[in-house]
């Protein structure tokens, strides 16, 4: 068979769905100024779908510097990957306050997060390394996982009763080749918006010998008392190791960074494949980076008001007699039980005759008979929205108790 024509035969678990759903439930189009507010097939929707946490998106000083920046830089400079001629005294100063920020000795700038974390895995270990990793961790830890050449063992989602019997059995491989292990999880999961166990997890180095690395794209910017992350809300910063963020959350920007101690990091720096090899990060970026560090750190009134509104979301919805699941960050997902026929009339009256624009999560994501509504609170919702889609959500919920989606043909969406 000819490589293409399979790919046309076969076009994998999502793409079968395209000729359908594309440009509605995948790849839509949400245009206009980042806000709350913006169109959707030219229809004004209330947002819930992006993760502008701290509104730093539209920012009025954000915006000014951006441009600014991009004026007097360009989307060129620096030219060349940063280990060559693509280096700079303003990416330098950037890695130095992340990682002050968030309590290491040193930081690193990753171009991508999901490039940067499979890349970084890949740098770690060599195949007499042992990973164990967690269950529900994001596919960049997956895939950086499975170039790993070496045994990797996945506990459950933070079971940590079960992780420890996987570090008993890292630990007899290790003693035996000599190798490392590196224990890998999340601060926050971005679909169930629960924590990693950092607290517990951090308590098993007692007993056993292993480096730790959390990736915390989520609880950047959001969790911790100065919004330094889940390991800051724990109190265990000091016993992550290497700690990671993507700066597409929080930071409303494209770039990650990984800080932890001096050595190590510059290893990395040596040995990243994904940057050694990648043009450097262009300086528009860096110059905004270093801008939205500042406010994270001098605005705390941002990082209340997302709290006001992920309480207001979050109390809301429960007092309503909504399963929101085990969730202890913004992140809010609300879950109702239905079909996948179901999910896609109800999704598309949400859009059409309520204007409530959120994302929907179904099997194989969650399990066969669960309906996922993803709801993303940010500092910049109002409580005005707040109540406005609890009221839509009541009024979607009791049609699909009473089998009115299930009743519907599966609802046509015509090219707009």
């Amino acid at each position: 068979m000819d490589l293409f024509e399979k790919l046309l035969f076969d076009r994998g678990p999502l793409g079968k769905h395209a000729k359908q759903e594309e440009g509605y439930f995948m790849f839509p189009k949400l245009e206009g100024e980042i806000a709350p507010r913006m169109y959707f097939r030219d229809k004004k929707v209330l947002t819930w779908s992006l993760n502008n946490y701290l509104g730093l998106a539209n920012d009025p000083e954000i915006r000014k510097t951006d441009t600014k920046a991009t004026e007097d830089w360009g989307l060129a400079y620096p030219m060349g990957a940063r280990m060559m001629s693509g280096n700079s005294i303003y990416h330098e100063k950037f890695e130095s306050q992340l990682a002050e920020f968030v309590g290491k000795e040193s930081g690193m700038l990753l171009n991508y997060g999901y490039q940067g974390v499979v890349s970084i895995i890949d740098a770690l270990v060599d195949r007499k390394d042992v990973i164990v990793y967690d269950a529900q961790s994001h596919a960049c830890i997956v895939d950086g996982v499975r170039l790993h050449m070496g045994k990797r063992f996945v506990f459950p989602h933070n079971n940590i009763e079960n992780l420890e019997k996987q570090l008993q059995r890292a630990q007899k491989i290790t003693e035996n080749v000599g190798g490392g292990v590196l224990v890998i999880t999340e601060g926050v999961f971005g679909m169930s918006g629960n924590l990693g166990k950092l607290d517990k997890i951090v308590a098993l180095k007692k007993k056993y010998n292993f480096r730790l690395f959390v990736d915390d794209a989520h609880g950047f910017g959001t969790m911790g008392p100065t919004g330094a992350g889940v390991a800051e809300h724990f109190g265990v910063q000091h016993d992550v190791d290497l700690y990671f963020s993507t700066f597409a959350k929080s930071m409303a920007l494209i770039g990650a960074f990984i800080a932890g101690e001096k050595e190590v990091i510059e290893y990395l720096r040596y040995n990243t494949r994904s940057q050694i090899f990648a043009k450097s990060l262009p300086m528009p970026m860096v110059i905004g980076g270093l801008k939205r560090l500042e406010l994270l750190r001098t605005r705390p009134i941002m990082r209340e008001k997302l709290w006001t509104i992920v309480n207001a979301v979050q109390n809301g919805f429960r007092d309503k007699g909504f399963d929101l699941g085990t969730t202890e960050s913004p992140v809010t997902p609300v879950l109702l039980k239905g079909e996948l026929g179901e999910a896609a009339n109800l999704i598309v009256d949400l859009r059409e005759n309520y204007s409530i624009f959120c994302s929907v999560v179904i099997y194989p994501v969650v399990p066969k008979g669960v309906i996922m509504l993803r709801i993303i609170p940010t500092a910049v919702h109002t409580l005005d929205d707040v109540d406005e889609t609890i009221n839509a959500f009541e009024s979607v919920h009791e049609k699909l108790k009473e089998g009115w989606y299930k009743k519907q043909e599966l609802i046509r969406i015509s090219s707009s």
